[in-house]
């Protein structure tokens, strides 16, 4: 049975979105996804069924939406796809927290960043898919606004690797 990483967007977040990765658990399992897994506390999934991705993502968006009250998005990869995310990486050099990976349903044009305004020494990738964005200083110090930020979800390199780790197991 195929495994898939689904990615909640804009679960626990400023108090947003609250639903504890037990409760995910059990509403996945509920839903008939077997060898659930959670990690932290951001909505990280890992799973195995037989459904495809867009069934997968449908069913988690439509069981989670239920549960906390509000429409969500959940961006799903195989664990295949997230490997070549990883691989794919355009800045292997630098420290992998300091690199968000922006997951999107949908590949944005390539001339999409073409122009952005980029406030610091940020610096931006776009491959199929994946946004890349490394943050010299960290996150946390920069002013750039991401672009696609409000469809998409980011995790930094560390989380995808460890994702990839589970989906391994």
């Amino acid at each position: 049975m195929p495994t898939h990483i689904a990615l909640l967007r804009a679960v626990n977040v400023t108090g947003t979105g609250i639903l504890r990765m037990a409760d995910l658990r059990t509403l996945c399992a509920k839903a008939g996804f077997k060898g659930v897994r959670t990690y932290i506390q951001s909505g990280n999934v890992v799973l195995s069924t037989a459904r495809s991705a867009e069934e997968t993502k449908a069913t988690l968006e439509r069981v989670v939406a239920k549960r906390i009250g509000k429409p969500l998005r959940v961006l799903v990869r195989s664990a295949e796809q997230m490997e070549a995310v990883e691989k794919g990486n355009p800045f292997p050099e630098v420290e992998p927290n300091r690199l968000l990976i922006l997951f999107l349903d949908d590949a944005p044009p390539k001339a999409a960043l073409k122009g952005w305004k980029i406030p610091g020494g940020e610096r931006l990738a776009l491959k199929g898919r994946e946004l890349y964005v490394h943050f010299p200083e960290g996150q946390g110090k920069s002013k750039l606004k991401v672009p696609f930020m409000d469809v998409g979800t980011g995790r930094n390199l560390n989380t995808v690797r460890k994702l990839i780790a589970m989906a391994n197991e």
